[in-house]
């Protein structure tokens, strides 16, 4: 038997800056994009892996979510604790100065750690995507 992770999910307050932050800082490709405004669910992954992707969402749209837990999760994303993601490159530094560059050109999302070598034995680097989330990326 074998088990591959297909899809992991993030919310995505506001889907173009989320979008181009995966597309276009981390070199993603967009592989479903439904709906439309702030109810968009878009499907990115990296390029030679179709069975992994990422599945940008709104945020607490599932209509068992309670207008105070919408608003629980809207503060948690705005101090970026609400959930994370964790990558890998084989080109660390390459791929945390495209990234670099990005965010400061856009003026979203944030640098939070450049590349270096871990205690736990690993090399990586770190942001908050535009919608908060941490997304660590690690030295293959």
């Amino acid at each position: 038997m074998s088990v591959i992770i297909a899809s992991a999910f993030l919310p995505a307050d506001d889907p173009e800056k989320s979008l181009g932050f995966f597309r276009d800082a981390l070199g993603f490709e967009v592989r479903q994009d439904v709906g439309q405004g702030t109810m968009r669910w878009i499907t990115v992954g990296p390029p030679g892996q179709p069975q992994t992707g990422i599945v940008l969402h709104p945020p607490a749209a599932d209509p068992g979510v309670s207008d105070e837990e919408r608003r629980t999760i809207a503060v948690l994303m705005a101090k970026g604790v609400y959930t994370a993601i964790s990558l890998a490159s084989q080109d660390l530094q390459g791929t945390f100065d495209r990234a670099r560059a990005w965010v400061e050109k856009e003026g979203v999302g944030e640098v939070l750690q450049e590349p270096e070598d871990q205690p736990w034995g690993v090399r990586d680097c770190s942001f908050r995507d535009p919608a908060g989330n941490l997304v660590r990326i690690n030295q293959l």
